[in-house]
């Protein structure tokens, strides 16, 4: 299909790739040894990890009292990292899904990185409540069911249990959305697999074989996925503020704690989502899909949502002042004024006042610099939520209760645990699963690659209505592993051919091009499994006894396919090629939407 492309607007894929050439650079990291660097990162993320387990064992065993919580700040560093991790974790997928919903071309490069960490954060999280309980053996009371503990049942009215409930389905949601994205790159890494390793990723790929009704299936259930995390996120980021502001402390009571919670949620997870694309884009060489285009539509964002959290900052203040209530004007006054002020210092300046430096478009465009930012953003998100519950629970109503805050080393270690499971994770996804979505990014190539748009592009006439010459090169989508490539316009043609043809075109006339071109043709495969019932395994076969074409096929008579199926054995012989000459027909003829509407039709390849 054809589509008008802006020739000023940034490309989003460079380095003039092909198909084939995506599929090596985002599926080949599964496949090949890890580089030094994801070595030492591993390593150090395992360090992290050991000694929080640790930690962890070592508060089990001593209790909470290992802690420095007290009668007054009952709740310290694990609450404080436990809101910080969910807001991280509850912008990952907000920000996949609303961008799908929105058509943003800029999604691919950041919307795998964003789904994963959600779903490591969000396991981060619920560390912490399971932890703080004290008795981490008795955690399942948190679930009602039905149980012979006579009254002993979770409160209904409470805010933490509508947290248990929200997370939860926010986590299955979430899980579905990223698993969902990857079955087709899955698929990918299947067809170049080999052995047990094949045998896995067949499983974990569902039996995908890329065929029109598979791609239909799959962006439906993604657009329905997308559709309920986005109100969901917002939910539960609310119940999460919901913890602070049904309670009656001064600090706490405010309604702006919703609103406020969900922006300060996509700022961070934005921040955080900048911090892993920049690390993988080094550690993986994927320069070319994580672009600076990429990266400075994400610092726009960034500066959008820091100016929002900067606002909220200031509309607590002023609410404080303008109440006439000395108790809330008495929480800020502390929290600016108090013995925690370089919290507060802290937060502002990470979380507003750093943000702005982003209205230079040079400074968006400057990966140390972005970096920088992410970090320093990532830091004041979790000074927020320090200085929202220490510093309002070190001094309420009665100043005899006052009292002072430390973490111990057993809390730090616990919170460095988690930066350990969260990147060992993180790693390991790298190596089992295409960080960036191949089959998202093969979509887009026609559209956003740099050789078809941007100021740098060969060409504005390859089918894209603008441009001011015409070309007489066939030219196709292809990719050897087109299990995973969505069902083409055209007859696929390997790109070493389009090349050929393309030399062809540019150097001789009409005529030499249809003689010299036909030896290149006659030797091109077309992907058989385009046609519904036809997987990789019966292509091979069908290709194998002379049909390698839509065209071939389409002419094959169906005594002679059937008998290609009873030869092959008992599971192939139960197949009916009824349709498929048909199909291919149409294929061989190019009437591909007339060729989709039958295929929704048929089931399996039988009418």
């Amino acid at each position: 299909m054809s589509a008008v492309v802006s020739p000023i607007r940034e490309p989003l894929i460079t380095g003039n790739k092909t198909y084939h050439q995506i599929t090596e650079d985002l599926c080949g990291p599964t496949e090949k040894a890890p580089n030094l660097a994801w070595i030492i990162a591993f390593i150090i993320s395992i360090a992290f990890l050991t000694f929080g387990v640790f930690c962890i064992a070592w508060t089990i065993w001593f209790g909470i009292g290992s802690w420095d919580l007290n009668r007054t700040i009952g709740w310290g560093w694990d609450i404080t990292n436990f809101v910080w991790w969910i807001g991280i974790g509850h912008a990952g997928t907000l920000i996949s899904a609303i961008l799908l919903l929105f058509r943003q071309k800029w999604r691919t490069g950041v919307n795998r990185a964003a789904e994963a960490m959600t779903i490591f954060a969000v396991l981060c999280a619920a560390l912490f409540p399971g932890i703080h309980v004290g008795r981490a053996w008795v955690v399942f009371y948190f679930f009602p069911y039905p149980n012979t503990r006579g009254p002993l049942w979770p409160n209904f009215n409470s805010p933490l249990l509508w947290d248990l409930f929200a997370i939860s389905t926010y986590f299955t949601v979430s899980l579905l959305f990223w698993y969902t994205g990857l079955v087709p790159d899955f698929a990918s890494v299947r067809d170049r697999a080999k052995g047990f390793r094949k045998k896995i990723y067949n499983f974990v790929s569902f039996g995908w074989t890329g065929s029109a009704k598979h791609w239909q299936r799959w962006e439906s259930l993604s657009l329905i996925l997308a559709g309920i995390a986005t109100p969901l996120v917002l939910s539960v980021h609310t119940i999460v503020s919901f913890d602070f502001a049904t309670s009656v402390i001064p600090g706490w009571h405010t309604t702006i704690f919703p609103p406020y919670f969900v922006a300060g949620a996509i700022f961070s997870g934005f921040a955080m989502v900048l911090t892993l694309m920049l690390i993988t884009r080094k550690i993986l060489n994927l320069e070319d899909y994580i672009t600076i285009a990429h990266i400075e539509s994400m610092n726009k964002i960034i500066l959008l949502t820091g100016t929002i959290v900067g606002v909220a900052y200031l509309t607590e203040l002023f609410i404080a002042w303008y109440s006439g209530y000395i108790y809330e004007q008495f929480a800020f006054y502390n929290r600016v004024f108090g013995p925690y002020w370089w919290s507060y210092v802290g937060m502002m300046s990470c979380n507003v006042l750093s943000p702005q430096i982003f209205w230079s478009k040079k400074m968006r465009r400057n990966i140390f610099v972005t970096f920088v930012m992410s970090i320093f953003i990532n830091i004041g998100m979790w000074f927020e939520r320090f200085v929202i519950i220490a510093t309002t629970l070190a001094r309420d109503y009665l100043p005899s209760s006052w009292s002072w805050y430390d973490p111990t080393w057993v809390e730090i270690g616990i919170y460095l645990g988690t930066m350990g499971i969260f990147f060992t994770l993180y790693l390991l996804f790298t190596r089992v699963a295409p960080v960036v979505a191949a089959a998202e990014v093969k979509s887009i190539l026609k559209t956003s690659g740099d050789q078809y748009a941007g100021k740098n592009a060969h060409s504005h006439g390859h089918g894209h209505g603008h441009g001011h010459h015409h070309e007489t090169t066939h030219k196709v989508e292809y990719d050897d592993t087109a299990d995973s490539a969505p069902l083409s316009a055209a007859t696929p043609m390997p790109e070493t051919k389009v090349e050929e043809v393309t030399e062809v075109v540019e150097e001789n006339t009409m005529e030499k091009v249809v003689e010299e071109s036909i030896g290149i043709i006659d030797d091109v495969e077309d992907d058989l499994k385009k046609i519904e019932g036809i997987g990789p395994k019966i292509e091979g076969l069908l290709k194998a006894g002379g049909f390698k074409t839509f065209a071939a096929l389409a002419g094959a008579d169906l005594d002679a396919i059937q008998k290609i199926l009873d030869d092959a054995g008992p599971r192939y012989r139960i197949h009916d090629p009824a349709t498929w000459s048909a199909q291919a027909k149409m294929a061989a003829e190019g009437r591909w939407e007339e060729l989709q509407k039958w295929q929704d039709e048929l089931d399996g390849g039988k009418e």
